[in-house]
């Protein structure tokens, strides 16, 4: 639907549904698309009157929490409300007791972090792009460092609020652990970029914040040896909370390592890394420069953009990738997390949109190969056009069902996922 077919009885439904809805401005744009209202709702119940009148009168609906990752994924087929849950930001409740918190899906993941620090206890999810809201990172399914040994969200939400594109909230889960009520929405709802439902909470198992923090590093002086430094601590008994690789375009690679626990722990876990990673490794208790952080520059949506990627593989192929990356047309800077397949990848901004593409075909080779996949998290609009952004999926077939049974209008985030879902 065009601006110019929002009637204006629309509007006044909008304008009834919810306290907050203007005219769309040029900082509301999604990946290049100008939504034609914005609504900002303040509590679950004007989220589901919105959405119940974006249902009554056809209205294509994309979701906003921070921003952060609003450029992510396929740019939308359609955009007349861009409903905004910023204002959804509190942490609901912390029972340290049952190392559990809830929070609305408009809070930042710093806050939530603040929140729980206070009873000696974390979320073990990296905020990898600074300023980040619980939503967002849900929809996405980002992570970082602590993804080795915690796993993603998935492993760490235990229960969800939805409101569905028909307007009726749903919950799944609770606020124990061992929860086996009803079908685990969350997991659903997890890495669906909105297309789905509007997350409106997530209740979290939490961690003990560790007594002691230590970082080895050192550089390798090829790839091939920092996938080989990065094998020998993974395979240890030393237990890393992480191990993390970082390659610049040009220039020597490096490996980190994360150990968590009691201090005596740690300092002799400590001594053993240093023994397998050499005399030239450090040790600190400060996090490297640009720990979890994702390699790409944030905040330019315009067609200069770094072409940032996600790649998967089994843990014995990161010599390849690490190869592979230096071998392609245009400069790639590689950082994840060598403990868990996962590697984030940002190929230079100002790239030739050919050589960014055979960069893509050339990684999406090496990756199929070693069972993973590469997805185009963001990119210039050229370079989106000129590539699969999300690449082959068997599971195609089921998603479009998936999305046939819980938003059977293609009205909440057209075009926004896998296969123009």
């Amino acid at each position: 639907m065009s601006a110019d077919t929002v009637t204006q009885t629309a509007r006044q439904a909008l304008g009834s549904a919810c306290s907050q809805v203007e005219e769309a401005r040029q900082g509301d744009d999604v990946d290049g698309v100008r939504p034609t209202m914005v609504a900002r709702p303040t509590d679950v119940d004007q989220v589901a009157e919105v959405l119940r009148a974006a249902a009554a009168h056809r209205l294509t609906v994309v979701l906003r929490g921070r921003g952060t990752k609003l450029a992510w994924g396929t740019a939308p087929r359609s955009a007349d409300v861009l409903l905004d849950v910023s204002g959804l930001d509190q942490v609901l409740d912390h029972a340290a007791g049952d190392l559990i918190a809830v929070a609305q899906a408009g809070a930042t993941l710093a806050d939530l972090q603040h929140v729980v620090a206070g009873g000696g206890q974390r979320l073990a999810l990296d905020e990898t792009l600074p300023g980040a809201s619980v939503g967002g990172t849900l929809a996405t399914n980002t992570s970082g460092p602590g993804r080795m040994a915690v796993g993603t969200a998935r492993d760490l939400v235990i229960g969800m609020t939805v409101v569905r594109a028909d307007g009726v909230v749903a919950k799944s889960g609770g606020r124990v652990v061992k929860n086996v009520a009803g079908y685990d929405l969350g997991k659903l709802m997890i890495g669906s970029h909105g297309t789905l439902a509007v997350i409106v909470d997530a209740t979290f198992r939490l961690h003990p914040l560790p007594q002691a923090r230590r970082w080895i590093s050192v550089e390798a002086d090829t790839p091939a040896a920092a996938a080989a430094q990065a094998g020998a601590v993974i395979h240890s008994q030393c237990v890393p909370a992480a191990v993390e690789v970082h390659q610049p375009p040009q220039g020597r690679p490096s490996v980190h390592v994360l150990l968590e626990g009691r201090p005596d722990g740690v300092q002799g876990r400590a001594e053993t890394v240093l023994g397998l990673l050499g005399s030239a490794a450090q040790v600190t208790d400060a996090a490297p420069a640009d720990w979890g952080v994702l390699p790409w520059p944030t905040g330019d949506p315009g067609a200069g953009r770094a072409t940032a990627l996600k790649l998967t593989f089994v843990l014995s192929g990161l010599a390849d990738v690490l190869a592979a990356a230096r071998q392609c047309p245009a400069a790639v800077t590689l950082r994840g997390s060598a403990g868990a397949g996962v590697l984030h990848a940002a190929v230079a901004p100002g790239s030739a949109t050919d050589d960014v593409a055979t960069c893509v075909a050339q990684l999406r080779e090496v990756c199929r190969r070693l069972g993973g996949t590469v997805v185009v998290l963001d990119a210039a609009p050229a370079v989106k056009s000129a590539v699969d952004v999300w690449g082959p999926v068997a599971a195609i077939d089921l998603m479009r069902r998936v999305k046939d049974q819980f938003d059977p209008d293609h009205r909440l985030a057209p075009g926004r996922f896998i296969g123009g879902i």
